[in-house]
């Protein structure tokens, strides 16, 4: 019976059980090895986070000899202002910044998607053109246009151009969002007398949920993790943002507090923790269903 068995897999083609079980258990072993591997720098700093500042580079083992909190008290009341500063600085922010990019951002990728005007391939190719420009290219011509309006030192050079759609990135992926949705439904608004705005907010912004939401995690991920603008513009410590704070933990000149900044390191992860683990589904939804066609 056993030869039969044999006799048939070899003419099948089929691969036995056991075969399937070792390749899963190999498979399955080496990515568990990566993701520690990967794991390992932020495990390590958050063990580090609790452990006495005498202990932090003295052990590579991620189980601290004795937990201690003085890295949170420190860290977040060891500086000139409370941290609480910062998160709001930082909270503040993000979240007027998502605003921008959801409202700039997917009315323009309407137009290019659904209206029809004069060069709109030409500027459509013209905006994806800028993707490939080099934040530096631009950062000095930015820099004395906001100074000669006097914005530096405030928060509107990282809000306001939010709100003029310059994330040409988010717009070629509305874009291709919104041709996704069938254009049959814009021609019967359109015979009820809708006019492109009440077709805009009406039809288009209610089915566009997934792509809205990808864009808003990611808008709100950059810019929490923002440091170079912050650091261009921002002069004030009370203006910091929480990326801002993080580095003024270490200073070559005087004593630096480690164990506060790894802690503060820690709690600084978990506003993007909590908003990628509520909004996990309609981001995979939002990039797996970009571009197709329904």
């Amino acid at each position: 019976m056993t030869s039969d068995v044999h006799r048939l897999t070899v003419v099948t083609g089929a691969t036995p059980a056991w075969r399937r079980r070792l390749g899963s258990v190999i498979a399955h072993t080496l990515l568990i090895g990566a993701s520690i591997l990967m794991l390992y720098p932020l495990l390590w700093m958050l063990s580090a986070s609790f452990r006495p500042e005498s202990e932090i580079f003295s052990s590579n083992s991620l189980i601290p000899s004795s937990v201690s909190l003085h890295g949170y008290e420190s860290g977040w009341n060891g500086l000139s202002r409370s941290f609480t500063t910062f998160f709001f600085n930082s909270f503040l922010v993000s979240i007027l910044c998502v605003i921008g990019n959801l409202a700039a951002c997917s009315l323009t990728a309407f137009a290019f998607a659904r209206l029809e005007f004069w060069g709109r391939k030409f500027w459509f190719a013209l905006m994806l053109g800028t993707l490939m420009l080099p934040y530096q290219v631009v950062l000095i011509p930015q820099y004395v246009l906001f100074l000669n309006l006097g914005w530096v030192n405030t928060f509107l050079p990282l809000v306001v151009p939010k709100y003029l759609a310059v994330d040409a990135f988010f717009i070629f992926l509305m874009v291709q969002f919104f041709r996704g949705i069938p254009r049959e439904l814009d021609e019967a608004a359109q015979m009820d007398g809708c006019s492109p705005w009440r077709i805009y907010w009406k039809i288009m912004l209610p089915l566009s949920l997934p792509v809205l939401t990808t864009a808003g995690i990611f808008t709100f991920i950059f810019t929490w993790d923002d440091f170079f603008a912050p650091l261009i513009y921002l002069n004030d410590m009370a203006s910091y943002t929480v990326t801002l704070a993080l580095r003024t933990f270490v200073d070559s000149t005087a004593e630096s507090n480690w164990s506060g900044l790894f802690a503060m390191s820690i709690l600084s992860l978990l506003p993007i923790f909590i908003f990628f683990l509520f909004f996990q589904k309609l981001l995979i939804e939002g990039i797996a269903t970009t571009g197709m066609k329904r």
